[in-house]
């Protein structure tokens, strides 16, 4: 990456890149601002527009603190280990899911809020929350393919990513497993979510015979398309960053065949020792002026419907970051896979000791 600004990361730059916690408290306030209220976000590191925070203290005088975490895993973890003082999560779908067969989310009636008219119904997809009774929609954002002008042209689909090691050029996958399963599961018509034998033994497969041709499996493969080192890599659509920095020479692109959709949620959780802050954050949230805000920083999708007709033309308009309604059909998010996920697991590891 080049050198970057800590407020251009994406989420899923930091969530495999940003190994510590950083803390935003009152920014941009006084000391006169600050009260005794306060907030606590555990959240995918810099995966908020500090100016949304910002805005919420000097609106409600409630100071807000964030702490980090690289993965959904992590933060589960954490918190089953006893951490406490959080209020505020942002668990992906599937995640959450998991989060309420434990009983470890609050319900906030969020949905029940007038804000919440603002909100794309679509997006209700948390199983355990098909009417958001407790978990806001936050942001979306897709899984496709960063690549270099200047070494491949364009690109537009899964089939020729994989052909470019023919003509001599480096590609890289992420270190993912689910990620990368779903593409063979996708080159198959299958679902990144089927639990099918034969499917799973033939993304395995495909897989396997990609692997020689794929430089590397890693999150850090941005800055070497950007360099030119390697001519295109499995990336997220954070990847719009570099791309309208340098929009001759890097261009990402959902691939025809489909590709994965990621979403997280914002949700209060039930050890939440601030609970009302938070229900207040959440409400805060609704309004399309801060999606928008966030949305503005961030590049990637808002489930806000209001928000959308707020941003600027080169993210409104971008088929990457809001893809038409036929390329969003080809869009998958993850599930919770339940004890299901030890067949990923062993496919997995097929895949990287082959």
């Amino acid at each position: 990456m080049k050198a970057l600004n800590v407020n251009s990361y994406t989420r899923f730059i930091n969530r495999k890149t940003l190994a510590t916690a950083i803390t935003i408290t009152g920014i941009g306030i006084s000391q006169q601002a600050v009260s005794a209220e306060v907030l606590k976000l555990y959240n995918w590191g810099d995966y908020i527009n500090p100016a949304v925070l910002e805005t919420f203290t000097k609106q409600t005088g409630i100071a807000v603190s964030v702490d980090a975490y690289t993965s959904n895993e992590e933060m589960l973890a954490k918190l089953q280990a006893g951490a406490t003082g959080y209020d505020v999560v942002f668990p992906s779908v599937h995640m959450q899911d998991i989060m309420a067969q434990l009983n470890l989310l609050e319900k906030t009636d969020i949905n029940q809020y007038a804000g919440f008219s603002h909100i794309d119904t679509r997006f209700l997809n948390a199983k355990s929350d098909p009417n958001g009774e407790y978990c806001l929609p936050y942001a979306w954002g897709t899984v496709g393919i960063l690549y270099n002008k200047k070494l491949v042209g364009s690109i537009n689909s899964w089939e020729e990513f994989f052909n470019l090691p023919k003509d001599g050029k480096k590609i890289a996958m992420l270190d993912d497993m689910r990620e990368v399963i779903g593409v063979g599961l996708i080159e198959h018509g299958k679902s990144v979510n089927s639990t099918d034998r034969d499917d799973l033994k033939k993304a395995q497969e495909f897989i396997i015979k990609q692997k020689p041709y794929v430089s590397s499996f890693t999150y850090d493969s941005a800055p070497l398309v950007q360099s030119g080192d390697i001519a295109a890599a499995q990336w997220y659509v954070g990847a719009m960053h570099y791309v309208n920095q340098t929009p001759d020479d890097l261009g990402y692109v959902i691939p025809k065949e489909g590709a994965t959709m990621y979403q997280e949620n914002m949700c209060v959780l039930q050890s939440a020792p601030n609970k009302s802050n938070a229900k207040k954050f959440l409400e805060f949230f609704t309004q399309p002026e801060i999606a928008a805000l966030n949305t503005r920083q961030q590049m990637n999708g808002t489930a806000n419907k209001d928000a959308i007709a707020l941003l600027p033309e080169h993210i409104r308009d971008n088929p990457s970051i809001n893809p038409s309604p036929e390329v969003r059909a080809k869009l998958q998010l993850f599930a919770d896979l339940g004890k299901d996920i030890k067949l990923y697991d062993r496919v997995w590891t097929k895949i990287r000791t082959h």
